[in-house]
């Protein structure tokens, strides 16, 4: 019986040491997740259009209106008549420098002028060489080619010449496209100021 009882006990396992760190600090806790990474913020809402009033009321929102309107006259006027010849490049010139002038001035008074890629970090800068290069420059050549135009038909302005006569509507539009380039040099002298003074903004 001694032996049948001292065969069932179970003999001890081996020593295991206590781990330093339970007695220390405790039980080990399980890892934690990281945070969650918050998502990347929309695209900023745009702001409603508002007109930039201190444009308009500033020197160069003035000369573009008078640049606009004397544009329109000088292309409108020649459109509506019998061109021809460099005729054709005097219209195209005026065309487009009066649609620039268009772009830049509807931006300018909206206040957007900062969505234009690359030139709107530098719209002074933009204005400058718009007004000094393209207005002046091609507003110059046309205003000297309906010049040369209405010379060559002066004689139809004498008295008792009974055919049709483009003498004043070339020399309408030379007219118009001289003052037109007067105000292009106007405002780009404005804009020279401007950043020789080391400003920045248009107004």
């Amino acid at each position: 019986m001694f032996g049948s009882s001292w065969g069932t006990k179970s003999l001890p396992g081996p020593w295991v040491p206590p781990d330093p760190r339970r007695s220390r600090q405790g039980p080990v806790m399980a890892p934690t997740a990281p945070p969650a990474v918050p998502p990347p913020p929309g695209p900023p809402t745009r702001g409603s259009l508002s007109l930039h009033r201190a444009y308009l009321r500033s020197p160069l929102g003035l000369l573009r209106l008078g640049q606009l309107t004397l544009g329109a006259a000088f292309w409108v006027t020649v459109a509506a008549h019998k061109y021809e010849g460099a005729a054709h490049f005097a219209l195209f010139a005026a065309v487009l420098v009066w649609l620039l002038t268009l772009a830049l001035f509807a931006l300018s008074l909206l206040g957007r002028w900062a969505l234009v890629p690359w030139l709107g970090s530098r719209w002074l800068l933009t204005n400058l060489v718009h007004d000094l290069a393209l207005g002046v420059g091609l507003y110059a050549a046309a205003t000297g080619i309906m010049g040369y135009k209405a010379e060559q038909r002066s004689y139809c302005n004498l008295p008792g010449y009974s055919q049709r006569c483009l003498y004043g509507a070339y020399l309408s539009a030379s007219i118009c496209g001289g003052i037109t380039a007067c105000l292009y040099l106007f405002s780009g002298l404005y804009c020279l100021s401007r950043r020789c003074r080391d400003e920045r903004d248009i107004i």
